[in-house]
């Protein structure tokens, strides 16, 4: 996350410091739920709570990166950018992780079939991780840095709206429907810089277009005969063996 910032661009990322901070609001409060609702276990596997740390560290450092930029620290904006990119590497083998145990482990959602809520998954953080190494790489041009930045945060928005929304009630788009409301975000400001500017800057044509592309492709793949295969070796030797892909999960004892 370390960039070239000039004057003309502080009041974007003054909004977009302002929309990063309710987007973290949404994780906190989507977890916050899960917990006071008793759905949430610190029994859970060691991987579970790896994969909490290190994903909401990722959005407290995107919070404090767009208040640096906002605020004109740009040499700890920076100086923490190279901290972020070597968080990708931790996200990218701590992600797949947590969600191959669930399959494995058959602690997968009731509301998701396992065997597309793998492929959905992993699709989508690998389109944060396409969308970021981006921004990465174009770090010296502020407009596509912030831009992609900010639609990649977006992508890691499902769990949260995942912990409030309804979610047996969205069955069977329930993966789809907790996914993608974090896209409202980036949006949002598309529409109101294309109001002021009188176009559409192409870095968001990629950042909102990338998710859905990415999961019409994972569902194509969970629904074919190469999906079928690699989800029988993802699960081989484990309890989730014992249950088809394409099943739903049954639904946890009600409490009492």
């Amino acid at each position: 996350m370390a960039t070239l910032v000039g004057h003309d661009d502080r009041l974007a990322w003054v909004r977009q410091a302002r929309l990063t901070a309710l987007m973290a609001l949404v994780f906190a409060a989507g977890f916050s739920f899960q917990l006071a609702m008793g759905r949430s276990s610190f029994d859970a596997p060691a991987i579970v709570h790896a994969h909490a740390l290190v994903f909401f560290g990722w959005v407290v450092l995107a919070l404090v990166q767009s208040g640096l930029a906002a605020s004109g620290r740009l040499h700890l904006h920076r100086r923490l950018g190279w901290l972020g990119a070597a968080w990708l590497l931790a996200m990218l083998l701590v992600g797949p992780a947590v969600t191959l145990n669930a399959v494995r482990m058959e602690r997968s959602p009731f509301f998701f079939q396992p065997q597309p809520f793998l492929f959905d998954d992993i699709a989508t953080l690998l389109c944060f991780l396409v969308l970021t190494a981006a921004a990465l790489a174009m770090r010296h041009d502020s407009g596509w840095h912030r831009r992609l930045h900010f639609a990649a945060l977006a992508c890691l928005m499902g769990p949260a709206f995942g912990r409030l929304l309804p979610m047996p009630l969205l069955v069977p788009h329930a993966f789809l429907a907790a996914a993608l409301p974090g896209l409202l975000f980036p949006a949002w400001l598309a529409w109101r810089e294309t109001r002021e500017d009188g176009r559409l800057h192409p870095a968001w044509i990629i950042g909102l277009v990338a998710l859905p592309l990415a999961l019409l492709m994972a569902q194509l793949l969970a629904h074919s005969a190469l999906g079928d295969r690699l989800y029988a070796a993802a699960v081989a030797g484990s309890p989730g063996a014992a249950r088809p892909g394409m099943a739903f999960p049954p639904p946890p004892p009600l409490p009492g």
